[in-house]
Order: structure tokens, then C-alpha cells, then sequence
């Protein structure tokens, strides 16, 4: 019998029932959510932890970008986790290291704690997403994928995308740290519940795991995030983003060679690089990763520029991003059925060219903007965002077959996190350039940045906007196929 996750031999598992399947999606959904938050949760508080850690912008911004490089790294594994243990096992862990991460958090006193902290918490939330991702094709009918896939895209998209609005408000009212101190109780009773209602399914490859790979990965992203989040440092003669670029692409080609090499020799790579032969899954990863970094970016961007650049307070930056939080919240479900109904194409054409839009018109910024012209430029952002993101998920995993379904998962994801690394250091560079090269006064020199950044923002989605035509329905895989 194949695994139901995996497609391999499995470990001897429980067979899964509508109500297990409802219950793993459920709670794996929710730990998600959760720990999907932390890759935003501290925006709002960026300007607060510099002053209270006296380092500049492009150094707390590792707090974000050493979270989503952590994730970029670890995903690549999770091919190779999936495959090894049982979804029951690896929830388990995940939740471990998240609490860990997160309970050191609440207590750093200075910045290498926190970041070390950061890493910790996204170890655990490497594990989860693929988790989430791959039980949802895996066990959902295709006919409901979209449904489902839509509702998976709330805690994907507006995680991120809320958790501004909720930090801001908790760090008014208690302080940064309670934004931690919160998290604890909740991922105690998700673990909780796993305990209890997890399964055992998936697991049984006894394939070791494969650590030069491992090491590649890591200096490769690596590499290429360190040179993007450095590029400012150039105007200053600094040889450190070119080396760091130049050691990312020689490792990243090292990286891919080996994975081809270890695939043709039959051993198992760490992340089987098969699914990129599937045209649709190619370009809807680009469009994808693309959105998803600009996003990440805009939301870093956005709280730096409201508060050091037009003098709002935390809550209230958080609350001018809850209205853009709330309408992607609400169109993901809904777009998912219309993905069922539609396909991709009149989904995510439009999509792209809103989000190309609202980045231009972002670049219109000034001192003088209102707080009503940043929600409705945030909410137009947003919308677009939505049409974007579920269809571009469930079209890049739909056009794969079961077996490749663990490792389609790992590279969208990985692509995804490290695209949302290199965003955010892309526009917090840009930020920081912007705000040098214009020599005024600290708040003009803030609003000044905020404009180059959105400016690269924009720059960057024409390439989704490019690949979005491209795009085409596939026909649905019979069961035969798909295997």
C-alpha cells in the first residue's frame, strides 16, 4: 500500500476518515496560523526594538529576514521529513521548537537573543506549512481542493498579514515582549490537541538524509539574502554584498547540480527538482514567490515609513494594516471556489496587474499622506494579493502527481520563504539607500526611502505580470495518472 502522504512504503498507520482528515487539516491549520503570524508580527515593533537594542534598520531587520532564510533552509528538508516519519511525529517536534523559540523570545535581553530565538521559532514553522500543504492535496478530493486550498490560504496570507494589526495593539497595551508571552498558552493547547487527535500517517522511507545537500542550501539562500539585505552597504565601498552574492549563486549551482546527480543515481535528493518539468507549476511558483516577497516587504515597509516617517503610534499602525488584513481574509475563500469554477487565468491576470498598481501608487507617497489614502492604498493591495495567491498554490501542486506531491510542496514553499527574505531585504535596503541618498532631515529622509522601496516593489511584480498570460487550466489527473 502507498502512503497516503508520501506515495513510499509506509509505517504501519490508521486509515484516515472524513472526521481524521477534518481534524489534521483543522488543527494543523491553526498551529499554522499561529506561527505563520511571526513572520510579520514584528513590524509594527521594528522602530521600538531599534531604539531598545540601539541597532539601525538594516539590522533589526533580520529579525524578519533570519525567520524567513531559517524557513528557506529548513523547508528544503522537509521533502525528506515527509517521507521518513509520520505526520504525528514531525507536528509534535514542530511544536516543540516553536514554543521553545517562542518562551526564549518573551525573555531576550538584547538582539542575538532575539534573532537566535527567531531562528528556533521558524524551525518549527518549516516543518508545519508543508505539513499543512500536503495533507490538504493528499487527502482532500480535487473537485474541493481549490475550497479547501482557499481556506489554507487565510492562514498563509493573512497571518502575515494581521499580525501587525494584533502586535500593535498587544504592544500598547503590555509591552513587545506579551506578543511572545501570548503565543505560549496558544501552542501549548495546538500541541495539546495534536497529542490527541493527531494520526499516524505518512512515514516508512528509511532514506538517510543527505548533509552536504543541507550545508549547500544554507549557503546558497543564504548567500544571495546576505548580498540583497547588504546591498545599501555598497555606497559605502563594503565588498560584502558582492562576495556573499557571488558565494549564494556558487553554491545555489552546486546545490542543484548534486540534487540532479543524486536523482539520476536513484539515492533520494533532498529536494527532488522533477516538479519544475511541469510548465504550470514553473510559472505558478514565479508569479507566486514574486507576490509573496513584495508582500512580506510592503508589510515591513508600510509600519517603518507610518511611524518614523508620519509620527503614528504602534496601534496605530497596526490598525491602519487591519482593514488590508480583513479584505484578504475575506476574498481567500471566496476566490478558491472561484478557482474551482474558473481556473487560474481570470484569477490571477487581474490579480497581478492590481498588485503591480497598488505598488506604483504606493510610490506617491509623502508627508502629507492621510491615513485613509495609506488603508485604501494597503486594502487594493490586499484584494490583489487574494486573487493571487490561492490560485497560484493550488494550480502549481494540482498540475503534479501524487508522488512528487511532498517535494512540490518543499520547493514552493522554500521558494516562497526565501522570496519573502530576499522581498523584505530588497525593500529595507531600498529603504535605507533612499533614505541616505536624500540627505533631509530624519522623517523626510524615512518618507524618501519608503518611496525607492515601493518603486523596487513595483519593479519587481512586472516580472509576475509577465508570467501571469502564461498561466493555463490543466486537465484533472485521473487516479491512474496520478500516481
Amino acid at each position: 500500500m502507498n502512503s497516503p502522504i508520501t506515495g513510499g512504503t509506509p509505517l504501519p498507520q490508521e486509515q484516515p476518515t472524513n472526521r481524521t482528515v477534518t481534524a489534521v487539516i483543522a488543527i494543523l491549520a491553526i498551529s499554522a496560523f499561529v506561527m505563520i503570524l511571526n513572520e510579520t508580527v514584528l513590524s509594527v515593533a521594528l522602530p521600538p526594538l531599534m531604539a531598545e537594542f540601539g541597532v539601525g534598520a538594516t539590522t533589526i531587520q533580520w529579525l524578519t529576514t533570519g525567520f524567513l532564510l531559517t524557513m528557506a533552509v529548513v523547508i528544503p528538508t522537509t521533502g525528506y521529513l515527509l517521507s521518513r516519519f509520520s505526520i504525528r511525529a514531525l507536528f509534535i517536534v514542530a511544536l516543540l521548537l516553536f514554543l521553545t523559540g517562542t518562551a526564549i523570545a518573551a525573555i531576550a535581553p538584547g538582539f542575538g537573543v532575539m534573532l537566535a530565538a527567531r531562528v528556533v521559532q521558524a524551525c518549527g514553522t518549516a516543518i508545519v506549512m508543508p505539513l499543512l500543504m500536503t495533507s490538504t492535496l493528499t487527502l482532500v478530493p480535487p473537485q474541493h481542493r481549490g475550497t479547501v486550498m482557499g481556506l489554507n490560504s487565510i492562514v498563509i496570507s493573512v497571518g502575515p498579514a494581521i499580525g501587525p494589526t494584533l502586535s500593535g495593539v498587544v504592544i500598547e497595551a503590555l509591552g513587545w515582549r506579551w506578543v511572545f508571552g501570548l503565543m505560549v498558552p496558544i501552542a501549548l493547547i495546538a500541541l495539546g490537541l495534536g497529542l490527541v487527535f493527531m494520526p499516524r500517517l505518512g512515514g516508512g522511507n528509511r532514506a538517510p538524509l543527505d548533509v552536504p545537500s543541507v550545508v549547500l542550501a544554507l549557503f546558497g539562500f543564504g548567500g544571495i539574502v546576505s548580498a540583497v539585505s547588504s546591498a545599501s552597504d555598497l555606497a559605502t565601498g563594503s565588498l560584502v554584498p558582492p562576495v556573499a552574492l557571488a558565494v549564494g549563486v556558487v553554491a545555489l549551482v552546486a546545490f542543484i547540480s548534486r540534487q540532479k546527480r543524486l536523482q539520476a543515481a536513484g539515492r533520494g535528493p533532498l529536494l527532488d527538482l522533477r516538479p519544475f518539468r511541469e510548465r504550470n507549476f514553473s510559472l505558478s511558483v514565479t508569479v507566486l514567490t514574486v507576490a509573496f516577497g513584495v508582500m512580506l516587504g510592503t508589510v515591513v515597509i508600510l509600519p517603518i515609513y507610518a511611524q518614523s516617517g508620519l509620527g503614528m503610534s504602534v496601534l496605530a499602525t497596526g490598525l491602519m494594516l487591519l482593514p488590508g488584513g480583513i479584505t484578504q481574509g475575506v476574498l481567500a475563500p471566496v476566490v478558491g471556489r472561484l478557482y474551482d469554477m474558473l481556473g487560474p487565468k481570470p484569477l490571477v491576470i487581474p490579480g497581478t496587474l492590481v498588485l503591480l498598481g497598488s505598488q506604483w501608487w504606493l510610490t506617491t507617497i509623502s508627508a502629507e499622506t492621510t491615513t485613509g489614502q495609506l488603508v485604501a492604498m494597503h486594502m487594493t493591495f490586499s484584494a490583489g494579493m487574494a486573487l493571487v495567491q490561492t490560485p497560484m498554490m493550488t494550480h502549481a501542486m494540482s498540475s503534479l502527481p501524487l508522488p512528487l506531491y511532498g517535494h512540490g510542496s518543499a520547493i514552493l514553499n522554500t521558494l516562497q520563504q526565501l522570496a519573502g527574505a530576499a522581498g523584505t531585504a530588497a525593500l529595507v535596503g531600498a529603504l535605507a539607500l533612499g533614505a541616505a541618498l536624500s540627505q533631509a532631515p530624519e522623517a523626510a529622509a524615512q518618507v524618501a526611502g519608503a518611496k525607492l522601496a515601493f518603486a523596487v516593489g513595483g519593479s519587481l511584480m512586472i516580472v509576475a505580470v509577465g508570467c501571469a498570460p502564461f498561466v493555463t487550466r490543466h486537465a484533472r489527473r485521473t487516479p491512474e495518472a496520478r500516481r
